[in-house]
């Protein structure tokens, strides 16, 4: 009883002391006319707080602090920046025990994958304050002599991020990263669903060192109105989102205008397979970690779970099995694995694809209907026998739900794997390593994890194909996004 009483205290605390204006220039200051949009629970449905809405206005200055702060951001001595991130690295991890519950409460997920996501949020400042001493360019002899070429980089110039509410802390750090470490002033819109996460972050990069203008967070409610303008001024020169599909689609429009750099991290729609020889309970380890990882809402999450028909059975039922075990409630509380979906749009539509895929003959082996209780939560779900026509074998589900489809040859699940517009990631699981290798780069994916259930790591290459994205995120080459090549002739 202590413990809750304690952690009631500590949770409204922790959400007074966030900041909830607008962060532009170096300041913190009110939305134009005072505008406040409201910060729900999802595990209660209950209101948090209201922070600033960011108008247009609002929007116009931030990208005007932006524009003047470039020139002294990209003058920066790189080891300068670098030097910025590794103290926000610092001061993230010396944080995270309130980073981690203040993500917890906006966003619904556990507390244990909310401090993963603070650590590995972190892992970006500090990969990027490494590669930010790295950016180098190339002087060589023309081939036929007579002049010399020199290659140099140099920042794109401001950027306007837009990132998600699924990981609302790591896909800030992921663009945010980058973009110092080039020397990119920025203009970022976290979504209005989670938001204090970023207010936060904001906090941590001021008290870092970070110079006025260099980084400006605008939330709002109205994101299209104030957004489209700004990526239509043409003062930007690079635009970075992660999000829908649907929604990245729009926004290559607008960029396409004044020709912006993009980078685009959109929807996925991620196939598990398993084959025959495979080792099933590393497989079901890994379906786990893929399939349950956020609470299913994650755009890496396995969509769709192929098994070889021979061992269908038993891996169904050991996933089941394991599923079961899952404790399901506020991720506040202690040994919670399993928090609720993020409202109630996104639980009525996992509950529309659930029913869609068992009306047309699917079974459910597990779970299959919304939790009757506070908060929006859906428990977790194994279904098998998948219909080809059901929605959810071509829509994302974003939630706690394994579909399994039976399949009998390599060939048949490649072409199952392929048969849908996005290309993210996929999964596979054999112990023939000529057939994962095969099979790997058969699949139409950005990314395969061969053996493994996560892929995501800030010194890889993040990012999908097809209508998956533009671009990659991470590595040696996400900070590339955010430079420029100038090519020099020099007469000799």
């Amino acid at each position: 009883m202590a413990e809750q009483s304690i952690t009631a205290e500590r949770e409204s605390s922790l959400i007074q002391a966030t900041p909830k204006r607008l962060y532009i220039n170096g300041e913190w200051v009110d939305a134009e006319g005072g505008a406040t949009l409201e910060v729900h629970d999802p595990s209660t449905g209950r209101l948090l707080c209201t922070v600033a809405d960011a108008s247009e206005r609002d929007g116009w200055n931030a990208l005007k602090a932006a524009e003047v702060a470039q020139p002294g951001l990209a003058a920066m001595p790189p080891r300068e920046r670098a030097n910025i991130l590794m103290r926000a690295f610092e001061l993230m991890h010396e944080r995270k025990d309130d980073l981690a519950l203040l993500m917890t409460l906006e966003m619904g997920k556990p507390l244990a994958d909310s401090y993963g996501e603070v650590t590995y949020a972190a892992e970006f400042f500090r990969h990027f304050a490494e590669e930010a001493t790295r950016i180098s360019g190339s002087y060589q002899t023309a081939p036929a002599g007579g002049a010399r070429f020199l290659v140099a980089k140099q920042p794109v110039g401001p950027t306007i991020l837009i990132t998600p509410w699924n990981f609302p802390l790591a896909m800030g750090t992921r663009k945010l990263g980058p973009a110092i470490a080039a020397g990119c002033t920025s203009v970022l819109k976290p979504a209005e669903l989670t938001p204090l996460s970023m207010l936060a972050l904001a906090d941590i990069l001021h008290e870092a060192g970070l110079p006025a203008g260099a980084v400006n967070i605008l939330v709002t409610s109205t994101a299209g109105k104030v957004m489209e303008p700004l990526i239509r001024s043409g003062i930007a020169r690079k635009l970075s989102f992660t999000g829908s599909t649907g929604v990245g689609r729009k926004l290559l429009e607008q960029a396409s205008e004044r020709v912006l750099r993009t980078s685009m991290e959109l929807g996925g729609n991620a196939g598990f397979v398993v084959f025959e020889d495979a080792d099933i309970d590393a497989a079901v380890a890994g379906a786990l970690l893929a399939k349950m990882r956020n609470t299913g809402e994650a755009c890496t999450a396995a969509n769709r779970i192929f098994v070889h028909r021979s061992v269908i059975d038993e891996f169904a039922a050991k996933l089941a099995a394991e599923m079961e075990q899952l404790p399901l409630g506020r991720g506040v509380q202690e040994g919670v694995r399993v928090g609720p979906l993020v409202d109630a749009k996104q639980l009525a539509k996992v509950d529309e694809l659930v029913t869609d895929a068992v009306d047309g003959g699917a079974r459910v082996l597990l779970g299959g209907a919304p939790v009757d209780r506070e908060g929006y939560f859906y428990p977790p779900t194994v279904l098998t026998d998948i219909p080809s026509n059901a929605r959810m074998r071509q829509e994302e589900i974003f939630g706690p739900v394994a579909p399994l489809t039976p399949f009998d040859a390599e060939e048949e699940v490649i072409e199952w794997i392929n048969a849908t517009e996005y290309g993210l990631v996929n999964y596979v699981y054999t112990e023939n390593l000529r057939r994962g290798i095969r099979v790997a780069e058969a699949v139409e994916s950005g990314m395969v994890g061969l053996n493994q259930g996560a892929v995501s790591n800030p010194a890889a290459p993040f990012g999908g194909i097809k209508e998956s994205g533009l671009g990659r995120e991470g590595g040696d080459t996400g900070i590339e996004e955010f430079l420029e090549t100038k090519y020099i002739g020099i007469a000799m």
